[in-house]
Protein backbone atom coordinates (compact mmCIF):
# COMPACT_ATOMS: atom_id res chain seq x y z
CA UNK A 1 0.00 0.00 0.00
CA UNK A 2 2.67 2.17 0.79
CA UNK A 3 4.86 1.40 -2.25
CA UNK A 4 1.75 2.02 -4.32
CA UNK A 5 0.82 5.68 -2.48
CA UNK A 6 4.46 6.45 -3.38
CA UNK A 7 4.80 4.79 -6.52
CA UNK A 8 1.70 6.72 -7.65
CA UNK A 9 1.76 9.97 -5.80
CA UNK A 10 -2.26 10.42 -5.72
CA UNK A 11 -3.39 13.22 -3.95
CA UNK A 12 -2.00 15.81 -1.45
CA UNK A 13 -0.01 14.52 1.69
CA UNK A 14 -1.36 16.61 4.76
CA UNK A 15 -3.51 19.67 4.58
CA UNK A 16 -4.15 20.26 0.99
CA UNK A 17 -3.95 24.30 1.54
CA UNK A 18 -0.67 24.87 3.26
CA UNK A 19 2.69 23.21 2.95
CA UNK A 20 5.31 22.47 0.86
CA UNK A 21 3.17 20.31 -2.12
CA UNK A 22 -0.35 22.27 -1.53
CA UNK A 23 -3.22 22.58 -3.60
CA UNK A 24 -2.33 25.65 -5.81
CA UNK A 25 -5.41 27.83 -5.84
CA UNK A 26 -7.99 28.58 -8.75
CA UNK A 27 -7.06 32.64 -9.70
CA UNK A 28 -10.86 34.27 -10.08
CA UNK A 29 -12.04 37.16 -12.54
CA UNK A 30 -12.60 39.00 -8.90
CA UNK A 31 -9.36 38.17 -7.69
CA UNK A 32 -7.48 39.84 -10.45
CA UNK A 33 -10.16 42.86 -10.25
CA UNK A 34 -9.59 43.38 -6.92
CA UNK A 35 -5.68 43.18 -7.63
CA UNK A 36 -5.90 46.05 -10.09
CA UNK A 37 -8.00 48.17 -8.02
CA UNK A 38 -5.57 47.96 -5.34
CA UNK A 39 -2.52 48.74 -7.85
CA UNK A 40 -4.57 51.56 -9.52
CA UNK A 41 -4.94 52.86 -5.58
CA UNK A 42 -1.57 52.76 -4.98
CA UNK A 43 -0.05 54.35 -7.91
CA UNK A 44 -2.24 57.31 -6.91
CA UNK A 45 -0.61 56.87 -3.87
CA UNK A 46 2.39 57.47 -5.44
CA UNK A 47 1.29 60.38 -7.17
CA UNK A 48 0.14 62.69 -4.59
CA UNK A 49 2.80 61.46 -2.14
CA UNK A 50 5.70 62.59 -4.40
CA UNK A 51 4.32 66.05 -4.85
CA UNK A 52 4.97 68.22 -1.94
CA UNK A 53 2.37 70.10 -0.44
CA UNK A 54 4.57 73.34 0.68
CA UNK A 55 7.84 74.47 -1.07
CA UNK A 56 11.07 74.12 1.07
CA UNK A 57 10.97 78.05 1.57
CA UNK A 58 7.29 77.40 2.69
CA UNK A 59 8.17 74.69 5.03
CA UNK A 60 10.62 76.27 6.58
CA UNK A 61 9.99 77.85 10.01
CA UNK A 62 5.85 77.32 9.84
CA UNK A 63 5.27 75.95 12.54
CA UNK A 64 7.38 77.41 15.24
CA UNK A 65 4.53 79.73 16.36
CA UNK A 66 2.33 77.20 16.91
CA UNK A 67 4.99 74.73 18.74
CA UNK A 68 5.90 77.80 21.10
CA UNK A 69 1.93 78.00 21.78
CA UNK A 70 1.31 74.02 22.29
CA UNK A 71 4.25 74.57 25.01
CA UNK A 72 3.50 77.35 26.76
CA UNK A 73 -0.30 75.24 27.42
CA UNK A 74 1.23 72.29 28.47
CA UNK A 75 3.62 73.90 30.71
CA UNK A 76 0.67 75.53 32.18
CA UNK A 77 -1.34 73.03 32.48
CA UNK A 78 1.73 71.26 33.89
CA UNK A 79 1.70 74.53 36.80
CA UNK A 80 -2.03 74.60 37.28
CA UNK A 81 -2.40 71.45 39.30
CA UNK A 82 0.77 72.82 41.57
CA UNK A 83 0.01 73.93 44.97
CA UNK A 84 0.86 77.67 46.13
CA UNK A 85 3.53 78.73 47.58
CA UNK A 86 3.53 79.25 51.51
CA UNK A 87 6.23 80.84 53.68
CA UNK A 88 7.65 79.53 56.94
CA UNK A 89 5.43 82.14 58.71
CA UNK A 90 2.56 80.80 57.69
CA UNK A 91 3.52 77.32 59.02
CA UNK A 92 4.32 78.64 62.04
CA UNK A 93 1.73 81.09 63.13
CA UNK A 94 0.13 78.77 65.16
CA UNK A 95 3.02 79.05 67.39
CA UNK A 96 2.48 83.25 68.24
CA UNK A 97 -1.15 82.77 70.07
CA UNK A 98 0.17 84.02 73.36
CA UNK A 99 2.60 87.06 72.57
CA UNK A 100 0.78 90.42 73.59
CA UNK A 101 3.23 92.45 72.38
Amino acid sequence: MFLTLTLLRKGIPGKQWIGKYRRPRAITWQMKRNMVKHLEREAENEYWISRPYMTMEEEHGHATERRAQSWLNIKQAKFANFPEHKLIADHLNHLRITKTW
